[in-house]
């Protein structure tokens, strides 16, 4: 059995895999930073991506999820065929990146990462009937969250074409959107958005609701949090019949002094007090 040392981050021994890779691959057990930079690298690839089959553990992808960036992405990647997420029933001694032709296994060693890899027909065999196998009987990860393509296009349609662009600029410059309730999550992001272009609560609601983001119930509590904290206001706005909706506007003037890049900074210092 022959093995060689690829690479010095995880990213490259991604690429270099997926590159090498016509059909599918399968990456069994991957880390929390792995599935992370997988769903980057899938973003951002160049040419014909193959289908990307992951077996994880389903604790840490619900973990992984939870930040907007990363599941949007990967709902994307989803949608388009080129990944596929089942849950992990039991750990393996490495992660594993399996093809027909070749199995790496991924070592971690302090902050260093290598993938040391085999072509041995035999055991390259086994290993991906084992794995393949595994994953076929695996239970399908459950992602609830919209790809951001569709995030984008419904926003545009339905809210406004400035209303997206400044969606697109506050995700650009945020690290995470985590629904922790100490950072912006995806409806806060949506809310102040909205305020910022004097959008109706029911419109706005009523698109998160339908592109899957969250409730009309969740968007009604988040814009009642985010006014308690002076972030944002709302004005009555007549209707024909029943009762008067509300326009968003936002608070502090620090926000109104804010261009979009700027938002989520102001926003995140005002919510952490």
């Amino acid at each position: 059995m022959s093995s060689n040392l690829l690479g010095e981050e995880i990213q490259d021994i991604l690429r270099e895999s997926i590159e090498a890779t016509d059909d599918e691959l399968l990456f069994v057990d991957p880390s929390a930073d792995a599935v992370e930079a997988l769903i980057e690298l899938g973003t951002e690839f160049e040419g014909d991506l193959p289908t990307v089959k992951v077996l994880a553990d389903e604790r840490m992808l619900k973990d992984v999820m939870d930040d907007f960036l990363v599941a949007s992405n990967a709902a994307d990647l989803v949608e388009a065929g080129s990944l596929e997420l089942r849950n992990l029933d039991e750990d393996t001694d490495n992660a594993l990146l399996v093809t027909e032709d070749r199995t790496v296994a991924i070592v971690t060693a302090g902050d260093a990462v290598a993938g040391l890899a085999t072509d041995d027909e035999e055991f390259v065999a086994l290993a991906h009937e084992n794995y393949s196998d595994r994953f076929e009987a695996a239970g399908t990860y459950n992602l609830r969250t919209p790809a951001i393509t569709r995030v984008r296009e419904t926003m545009e349609a339905d809210i406004g074409e400035q209303s997206r662009a400044d969606f697109d600029t506050v995700l650009s410059s945020l690290e995470t959107a985590r629904g922790d309730g100490d950072g912006l999550d995806e409806v806060t992001i949506s809310l102040l958005v909205a305020a910022k272009n004097d959008v109706l609560l029911y419109d706005i609601s009523k698109w998160g609701e339908d592109v899957g983001i969250a409730s009309k119930a969740t968007f009604s509590r988040t814009k009642t949090r985010l006014e308690e904290l002076g972030l944002i206001d709302t004005e009555k706005v007549p209707i024909d019949v029943g009762r008067p909706r509300l326009r968003l506007k936002l608070g502090d003037e620090r926000l109104h002094g804010a261009d979009a890049e700027e938002l989520a900074s102001v926003a995140q210092s005002m919510i952490a007090g």
